[in-house]
């Protein structure tokens, strides 16, 4: 006999993709942007959401107090440095909406959940979900009235801790966590799940920067990038690959535009010139609004094929080679001998590759490639930075590695204003690696963590984000916890991964909002309402601050300014904690002590992690410290103790006649999954998320015109097929054979088999797709 759970359940699968934004106020609209990014466009959408929230008091106040030393708290948007010259307005629209969205007066409690059923809310678009409010209590999941109703954090954690107990194996329960940990929270969540004996970490950075990490770790010896801010003031050369800057990173709009007024060269690499790669206004510089004056971000704008970035890089790798045949000056071959391995190889390879494949494969002419060439030889300094216009490909790793490559042709690596520069994506993502959230942990942090803290943690390697979904299918995972996210809609291949969660005993999310993850969820739920960033952090030893480490390995305090939504909150440190007491109850581990001051939780990090000695000193310096970077030091913890050139053979991008190769991306006004509106200022549309942009031609080829609805079915690796229906053509400047959409709503043709060999990410910037006119 089927529950009215169930029931409601069933009515959701056929609704298994809602709506993801709010309903449109009008028309779709389509009208392509040619004004500059940022700038009063910004100003007014900024204007515009602060009224939408009634937040014009708030608003400002927050503003004054994000990324602000002494006091402030780190914006929970983007991973963007923060001004090391004492910026007071280092903000952006995306950070001010974030802000604006987490500080909201509105409140999804207990009366919220009495009134709508599990089953209500899943017909609900995910901007309606979030747009409830804040959750303001534990809630728990009742099966036989499909509702959630509240339970008391003693017995929420006693849920959570008896379920842990009775696994069979620790390795039946994954603990994921999205990036917004702070440090702390992070250090005691991987030593909760250590303790309890399982390596199941999975994170975002599965998803979006694992290609990255892997490569610059076989590379040179470290998973991160080598340069700062202060590097990014000092370049001669920018390379900005698969980057949306004006969406993605938008404060790095100052940096581009200052590097532009000093000279410096720019070169953007994207299937779709994006408004950041043309022009911008800086709002903190009052004159350029006064005046409406813009700044150039680029000097050179290269469209890519989709996938393409990987023969760009060989035909300018090529160039170089071929160019210090005349001129040795081309290669610094006193730093190849003297720090790299694998020189001659690679050199043959180049060779070996033809100019007419690179043409091929890149979508580039051969004059745009030696173009791109001789900006790179003629600069002294330069930088290559990317985001997961390269990652999130079956060839990531090897396209990373290919970066590196490049930048040892020429020495660029150890030097002020030269070196690899990957831009994450959200705040502390880079920080919860640091930090312990690995499912493949070092044998060197476990014997660390082991003698440090105590404990036996497990040796084998755990489950990322694909393998934890894969478990949950076959019935492997027993208990997903989540801290933070919105896993259920981040997740690729939709219906099976909904399948998935769904035969979980127990899924746990720790969250400050309400979300489709809340909704698709295991045979037991818990929501666990969580403080965000901006809120201020009350324990017996009075406030708290916890630290969070940027991009370039800056780490820095954030503490809230504001009174929590909910007297029922904890901080993520405390849920962290009583989930681990009522899991582990005769665990040595003073979990009760640390959440009381944690400061104490920073002196057991110090002994822990590398680059975190005299913790509590440091993070207390004016904007923090900076982990130190071997590589930046010219030191290779590879096994030559070399800087490594790889010898990749060129991947084949080309789409098989009749498909195009898809890529999904965010809207501007979007982050991740979180949806604000269903406009995309910066491509020009407006009421509309359903559509997918097509080259002109091939929309022309297929007898498809503008805003026709079509239909686009994807090919998954093992020949399964995937389908999206009535979504509408826009034609835009981009590549032929190559289309783009949003995510999160475009999940659903990533089937979960498409991951990358290399670096186990879905493959979300490379679909194979055949695109019809609507039946």
């Amino acid at each position: 006999m089927s529950t009215l759970g169930d029931q409601a359940r069933t009515q959701a699968e056929d609704q298994l993709e809602p709506r993801v934004g709010p309903l449109p106020d009008g028309e779709p609209h389509f009208h392509p942007y040619h004004h500059p990014a940022a700038g009063w466009g910004a100003a007014k959408s900024v204007t515009k959401f602060l009224v939408r929230e009634g937040a014009l008091m708030d608003g400002p106040r927050a503003i004054m107090k994000m990324n602000h030393e002494n006091g402030g708290f780190d914006c929970p948007g983007c991973a963007w440095p923060d001004d090391t010259k004492g910026l007071k307005l280092d903000i952006c629209e995306n950070g001010i909406k974030h802000v604006t969205w987490e500080m909201t007066h509105k409140r999804a409690d207990r009366e919220l959940f009495a009134r709508h059923t599990v089953g209500e809310m899943s017909e609900w678009s995910d901007f309606k979900l979030e747009d409830q409010g804040r959750l303001t209590e534990p809630m728990v999941y009742d099966p036989d009235t499909d509702h959630y109703v509240p339970i008391t954090w003693h017995d929420a954690f006693e849920l959570v801790g008896r379920t842990l107990r009775e696994l069979d194996d620790p390795n039946q329960a994954s603990f994921y966590t999205s990036g917004r940990l702070g440090n702390e929270a992070t250090f005691l969540y991987q030593l909760m799940a250590r303790e309890l004996g399982t390596n199941n970490l999975p994170d975002c950075s599965n998803m979006c920067h694992e290609a990255s990490g892997r490569a610059l770790q076989a590379s040179l010896g470290t998973g991160k990038g080598t340069v700062d801010l202060k590097d990014w003031d000092a370049t001669d050369a920018l390379f900005i690959l698969g980057v949306n800057v004006a969406s993605n990173a938008p404060r790095m709009l100052t940096a581009l535009a200052e590097a532009f007024h000093r000279g410096a060269q720019i070169v953007h690499v994207n299937p779709l010139v994006e408004a950041g790669a043309t022009r911008t206004i800086i709002p903190h510089d009052f004159l350029d609004m006064a005046t409406f004056h813009s700044t150039r971000t680029s000097t050179m704008n290269l469209q890519v094929r989709v996938g393409g970035d990987m023969a760009l890089l060989r035909g300018m790798a090529k160039a170089v080679l071929e160019q210090a045949k005349t001129d040795p000056r081309a290669l610094d071959q006193e730093f190849i001998d003297r720090h790299t391995q694998g020189f001659q190889e690679y050199r043959e390879l180049c060779e070996a590759t033809s100019w007419d494949e690179l043409e091929r494969q890149s979508g580039l002419s051969r004059s745009d490639i030696l173009k791109a060439a001789r900006v790179y030889t003629d600069a002294d300094r330069s930088i290559v930075s990317w985001c997961l216009g390269v990652s999130q490909h079956e060839h990531g790793v090897d396209t990373v590695r290919e970066i590196v490559n490049l930048l040892l042709l020429r020495g660029n690596l150890g030097r002020e204003g030269a070196g690899p520069s990957p831009v994450r994506g959200h705040s502390n993502v880079q920080g919860n690696r640091t930090c312990g959230i690995d499912h493949r942990p070092t044998e060197e942090f476990l014997d660390r963590l082991a003698e440090v803290c105590d404990i036996d943690p497990p040796r084998e390697h755990g489950l990322d984000t694909v393998g934890t979904v894969q478990a949950m299918q076959r019935g492997e995972i027993k208990v997903f916890v989540g801290m933070g996210g919105n896993f259920a809609l981040a997740v690729p291949d939709s219906a099976y991964s909904y399948e998935a969660i769904r035969s979980c005993d127990l899924t746990v999310q720790v969250s400050t909002k309400l979300n489709r993850s809340h909704l698709v969820h295991g045979k037991q739920a818990l929501i666990l309402p969580c403080l965000g960033r901006t809120e201020k952090d009350h324990q017996r030893c009075g406030d708290q601050a916890t630290s969070v480490e940027d991009s370039m390995s800056m780490v820095h305090l954030s503490e809230g300014m504001r009174r929590p939504a909910s007297r029922h909150l904890l901080s993520e440190p405390a849920v962290i904690a009583g989930m681990a007491r009522a899991a582990l109850p005769d665990s040595a581990t003073p979990w009760e002590w640390y959440i009381e001051d944690y400061d104490r939780i920073r002196d057991t990090m110090a002994h822990v992690l590398d680059g975190f000695e005299d913790f509590n000193r440091r993070v207390r310096l004016p904007l923090g410290f900076r982990i130190k970077q071997p590589a930046r030091e010219l030191v290779f913890l590879t096994p030559s103790g070399r800087a490594e050139f790889s010898h990749a053979p060129l991947p084949d991008v080309v789409p098989e006649p009749g498909m195009l190769a898809l890529g999904t991306m965010r809207s501007h006004d979007q982050w991740n999954t979180t949806i604000y509106s269903e406009n995309d200022r910066y491509r020009g549309i407006k009421n509309l998320r359903t559509l997918v942009f097509m080259n002109e031609d091939d929309m022309r080829e297929r007898g498809i015109s503008e805003f026709d609805p079509v239909d686009i079915v994807s090919t998954a690796r093992d020949g399964t097929h995937r389908s999206l229906e009535g979504y509408l053509a826009i034609p835009y400047d981009m590549p032929r054979g190559c289309a783009a959409g949003y995510m999160p709503e475009m999940n659903v043709l990533v089937a979960l088999c498409d991951y990358s060999r290399q670096s186990d990410q879905p493959i979300m910037k490379h679909v194979n797709v055949a695109i019809t006119p609507a039946t």
